[in-house]
């Protein structure tokens, strides 16, 4: 039983060709499910048991995947119409109280996606080929319905870029890509996974001073502005070297203002319009302090980033140029590229 740490995936810019199968990235939370017969464990990215938060998992292994088993795959929550992942929705799911888990359980459900096969009965399949686990996966879960599911899979090229394209429009994050003849190594880079990526012009609205202490930028927080002309978060930048930190506080601080007249002033804020002091601490970091130092909004960076969740980057952006010839007000969602709309369910169905 767990744990077990999963197999990984390098990034690379464009998608790989040779002797690969391919598969849609899932957004959701990498788990490699344990069962054997009626005990049952979800392991995570982290190594750390997120059995109790999916009670509903748990019911759909014990009902469709075999008495003994090691299943790696994800956790995924469908959005209310059913056409997109909604990993809001799935990040809510990480509750401490047992009712709120079990209400969550019933009002947002999960569903497995099941993408490789690491052991089923006596028989260890990590030291064998990806081809074999896949066929053995299949076979595995020839019986099994929603909301367990096997990842469309193929090894034409031509497809796997359709899918790239299309399956953006359900939410999804990519494509992964996996030697034939590959075991499964865990801990190991020895997949591939390509991801989209664009490019944004953000008002900086403030900053959060790096951990090692005052004198250096930690962040820079994102705003784009609205249709109603109001700056909302997207997000953040962080992936600076040392130096730079230090530089940038130093930069930054002529832009230093209060709350009073910031448009991220909790006090005046409307609703609809999300900004980071609706939720000054972290779920993943009890009692982190997320607050913020308020920049006058006059600067603009261009940055870079994969895709969007809701109306914030789904991952942290990362910082490309700073714009001195663009007008923050220019700023808005605008100039993000809308994927074309692709209906969940026709994934899943493969």
């Amino acid at each position: 039983m767990p744990p077990v740490a999963p197999m990984l995936a390098k990034s690379v810019k464009e998608i790989p060709q040779g002797q690969l199968s391919y598969e849609p990235k899932w957004d959701g939370f990498r788990s490699i499910i344990f069962r054997d017969g009626a005990e049952v464990e979800i392991g995570s990215r982290n190594e750390r048991p997120m059995t109790r938060y999916f009670p509903e998992i748990v019911a759909a292994v014990t009902a469709n995947l075999p008495a003994r088993c090691v299943i790696d795959g994800e956790i995924i929550i469908p959005s209310a119409d059913g056409l997109r992942l909604d990993f809001e929705a799935l990040l809510q799911r990480i509750h401490p109280a047992d009712s709120r888990v079990r209400l969550l359980a019933e009002q947002t459900p999960g569903a497995f996606v099941a993408f490789d096969l690491l052991a089923v009965g006596d028989a260890d399949y990590t030291g064998r080929p990806f081809a074999e686990r896949r066929a053995a996966l299949e076979q595995a879960l020839a019986a099994a319905g929603p909301p367990v599911h096997l990842t469309p899979a193929t090894t034409d090229f031509g497809l796997a870029g359709e899918w790239f394209q299309q399956f953006e429009g359900a939410g999804l994050d990519g494509l992964v890509a996996k030697p034939l003849d590959g075991i499964y190594e865990p801990d190991k880079r020895a997949m591939f996974k390509v991801k989209h990526e664009r490019t944004a012009d953000c008002v900086v609205a403030g900053y959060r001073p790096h951990k090692s202490g005052p004198d250096a930028v930690g962040s820079l927080l994102l705003g784009l502005y609205n249709d109603a002309g109001k700056l909302a978060s997207v997000g953040v930048i962080g992936a600076f070297p040392m130096g730079r930190r230090r530089e940038l506080m130093r930069e930054l601080q002529p832009l230093v203002t209060t709350f009073d007249d910031h448009p991220w002033n909790w006090a005046s804020q409307e609703a609809g319009v999300r900004n980071p002091r609706e939720a000054e601490t972290s779920r993943w970091n009890s009692g982190k302090d997320l607050s913020f130092v308020p920049l006058r909004p006059e600067r603009v960076v261009e940055v870079r980033y994969d895709h969007m969740e809701g109306t914030r980057f789904r991952h942290t952006a990362q910082f490309v140029r700073w714009r001195p010839d663009r007008e923050p007000a220019s700023c808005g969602f605008e100039q993000l590229e809308e994927p074309i709309r692709f209906d969940l369910s026709d994934v899943l169905s493969g």
